[in-house]
């Protein structure tokens, strides 16, 4: 017994000396950082937003987004052009209407009853209402289309990044598993 304490002792002593033996010296690492820094501003959306309700398109061209915008025009300007369509219809009918009741029938729709003048007027009258539905909604969707699209161009998106779908074999039953896999490189 007293010997294998005399060898752990002296294990001990000659393993604490080399390690007292040895120099000292400090090295310091630095680190480069090699991802890029994107400038982000919090505020690009809102910009982009507030373009877009001064003159409708003009956050899409904020954005760089260019073909969007004759999207945004041809939406307003087809829904404006049923709204004044079915306004000048409305206002045709019911001009009619109202000289049926004043006892004049040399109007253009002679060929019409009074119903038929009542109808036409409720359905140009619904028309003009959707239409100026829809320019009020397109309006607004060209104002969230230009916060959101430059919103998601602050995101970093690129090729260390990646998603693709992977097959492989099942080692307990020998079958083809689908799988998804999510790389990221740094």
């Amino acid at each position: 017994m007293n010997k294998s304490i005399s060898i752990y002792l002296l294990l001990f002593i000659m393993g604490t000396s080399f390690v007292f033996a040895q120099k000292k010296t400090e090295t310091t690492t630095t680190s480069q950082d090699k991802i890029k820094s994107n400038d982000i501003d919090p505020l690009t959306p809102a910009k982009a937003a507030f373009y877009s309700a001064v003159l409708p398109g003009l956050g899409q061209a904020y954005n760089k987004k260019y073909w969007k915008i004759p999207l945004v025009y041809g939406a307003i300007g087809t829904s404006l052009y049923f709204y004044l369509d079915s306004q000048k219809k409305y206002n045709s009918f019911r001009d009619a209407y109202k000289r049926r009741l004043e006892g004049f029938t040399d109007d253009k729709y002679s060929y019409l009853d009074d119903s038929r003048l009542i109808s036409a007027q409720k359905f140009y009258q619904r028309n003009r209402d959707l239409s100026s539905l829809f320019m009020v909604g397109f309006y607004v969707l060209n104002i969230i289309d230009a916060n959101v699209d430059a919103a998601l161009l602050q995101f970093n998106v690129d090729e260390n990044l990646s998603l693709k779908p992977s097959l492989y074999q099942n080692d307990l039953n020998a079958k083809t598993n689908l799988g998804l896999t999510i790389n990221y490189s740094f």
